[in-house]
C-alpha cells in the first residue's frame, strides 16, 4: 500500500520506477490505477492521431502490446469517462470475470475429469485472481477471456471461427502464443497441412487487419515493440526464478537454455503423446483421407489436452513470471491435474499442489522457498501428464461427446 500512494503522490517517478520494473506492482488489493493510467494514456494518444508505435507512451512506459489492445481498451476509454471512472471499470472487469468462469465452466462441461469441488477453489479460493481482474484492471484476463471463447469454438468444430477468436486473443497479448503449438498440431491433425492453411490464414489477415493503421506508419515500430520476444524482465519481480543468481538470471545464455527445454519438451509431447497413430509425424502434412491410419474426429478431451499442455509448457520455461501472468494458466490447472488419472496423485494432493502454486503466487516478494515450491509443482504436473493415460492412444475410438 506504501507503494501506491507513492505512485498517486508522485506518478512520474513512480511510473519510471514501475516500467523499470516491468510496469508491476503485484501487491493484492488497494489502488488500481498501476496500468490502467498507463493503458488510458497511451489509447488516449492514438486517439489524438498517433499511430507510431515508438510514440505511444504511458506512466509506465511505452506501448508493448499488439492492436487489438488498443481498440477493446479504447472502448473502456470511452465507457469509463475517458479512464476516470476507476469504478465502472472494475464493475466491466467483474462482469468479465463471470464470463471467463462460464466460458471454462463450458469447456469442463465437455470433459466430465474434474470432480466438482474443484470448482469452489476455482470461484473462492484465489485472492491473486479475484485482485487480477477487479483491482488492477490487467489486460491479461482479457486476452485469456478470448482464448477461453475460442477453445469453446473449436470443441463446437468451428474452427475457422475458433482460429479468429484465437488470433483477437494474440492481438490482446501474445502470452496466448503459448497455445499455438498445440492449435498448429489440433489443425494439421484435423485438416493435414493444405487444409490447414485457411485457418492459419485467417489467424495471419486478422492480425494484418488490426495492425494495419500502426504497420502503415511506422511497421517496423509497430512489430518490434508489440511482439517483442526478447524483452528483458528485472530480477526484482519474478515469481518463478528467485532462487537464482542475478546474474545468471539476466544472461542470455539462460533464456537460450530455457528455449532450447521449451522447444525440446514440446517436440517430445507431440512425437510420445500426442502423436500416437504408429505413422511418422510428417504423416500430418497429409489429407487426412491419404493416410494409412482413418481420421477420427477428435474428442473434447484431446483438444483441451493438447492445447493445455501446450501452454503449460511454455509457462513453466519462462524467462520470468510476474504476478498477473497467474491468469495465463490458473483456469486450467485443475484440468492438468485431474484428467490423467494416476494412483500415487490422490485427491488430497492434487489440491495441496493446487494450494502450493496459490500460496507461490501469493508471496510477497517472492522468496526462495516459493519460488522452488512453484517449479516443483509444475513438475509433479508435467510428470503427471507424461506419465498419466494417454490423451490420443494408438487406435483412436468414436468416442460419445461428454455430458
Amino acid at each position: 500500500m506504501a507503494a501506491a500512494r507513492l505512485a498517486r503522490a508522485a506518478p512520474t517517478a513512480a511510473g519510471a520506477a514501475l516500467h523499470a520494473a516491468g510496469g508491476r506492482l503485484p501487491l493484492p488489493g488497494g489502488d488500481t490505477e498501476i496500468d490502467w493510467k498507463a493503458y488510458m494514456a497511451q489509447v488516449e494518444g492514438v486517439i489524438n492521431g498517433t499511430y507510431d508505435y515508438t510514440q505511444l507512451q504511458g506512466d509506465t512506459g511505452p506501448l508493448v502490446y499488439p492492436a487489438g489492445f488498443v481498440y477493446i481498451f479504447m472502448g473502456l476509454y470511452y465507457a469509463t469517462g475517458r479512464g476516470t471512472d476507476i469504478r465502472m471499470a472494475q464493475h466491466i472487469f467483474a462482469v468479465l470475470y463471470l464470463a471467463t468462469l462460464l466460458l471454462v465452466f463450458l469447456i469442463y462441461h465437455q470433459t466430465c475429469k474434474v470432480p466438482p469441488f474443484v470448482f469452489f477453489f476455482m470461484c473462492c479460493a484465489s485472492y491473486r485472481v479475484h485482485s487480477i481482474f477487479v483491482l488492477r484492471l490487467f489486460n491479461d484476463p482479457v486476452a485469456m477471456a478470448l482464448l477461453f471463447l475460442s477453445i469453446n469454438l473449436l470443441l463446437a468444430r468451428r474452427w475457422g471461427w475458433g482460429c479468429c477468436c484465437f488470433s483477437l486473443a494474440v492481438s490482446v497479448k501474445m502470452n496466448v502464443l503459448l497455445f499455438a503449438p498445440g492449435l498448429l498440431f489440433l489443425l494439421l491433425m484435423q485438416f493435414g497441412f493444405r487444409g490447414a492453411l485457411p485457418k492459419l490464414g485467417i489467424c495471419a489477415v486478422l492480425q494484418v487487419l488490426l495492425g494495419l493503421p500502426f504497420l502503415l506508419e511506422n511497421p517496423i515500430g509497430y512489430l518490434s515493440r508489440s511482439f517483442d520476444l526478447g524483452r528483458q524482465f528485472l530480477f526484482r519481480w519474478t515469481v518463478n526464478w528467485r532462487f537464482l543468481p542475478e546474474a545468471l538470471f539476466l544472461h542470455r545464455a539462460f533464456h537460450l537454455a530455457l528455449l532450447a527445454a521449451h522447444l525440446s519438451l514440446l517436440f517430445l509431447f507431440a512425437f510420445c503423446r500426442w502423436h500416437r497413430t504408429g505413422e511418422s509425424i510428417l504423416s500430418l502434412l497429409k489429407d487426412p483421407s491419404k493416410r494409412k491410419v482413418p481420421p477420427q474426429r477428435l474428442t473434447p478431451n484431446q483438444i483441451i489436452s493438447t492445447l493445455f499442455t501446450s501452454n503449460f509448457i511454455g509457462i513453466c520455461f519462462s524467462r520470468s513470471l510476474h504476478y498477473q501472468f497467474y491468469v495465463w494458466y490458473f483456469h486450467t490447472l485443475p484440468y492438468l491435474l485431474w484428467a490423467t488419472p494416476a494412483r500415487w496423485l490422490t485427491h488430497l494432493l492434487r489440491l495441496l499442489v493446487l494450494g502450493l502454486i496459490e500460496l507461490s503466487w501469493n508471496t510477497y516478494p517472492s522468496t526462495s522457498c516459493s519460488s522452488a515450491a512453484l517449479h516443483i509443482c509444475h513438475a509433479v504436473i508435467l510428470l503427471q501428464l507424461w506419465l498419466g493415460p494417454q490423451p490420443f492412444p494408438k487406435s483412436i475410438q468414436h468416442s460419445k461427446k461428454a455430458h
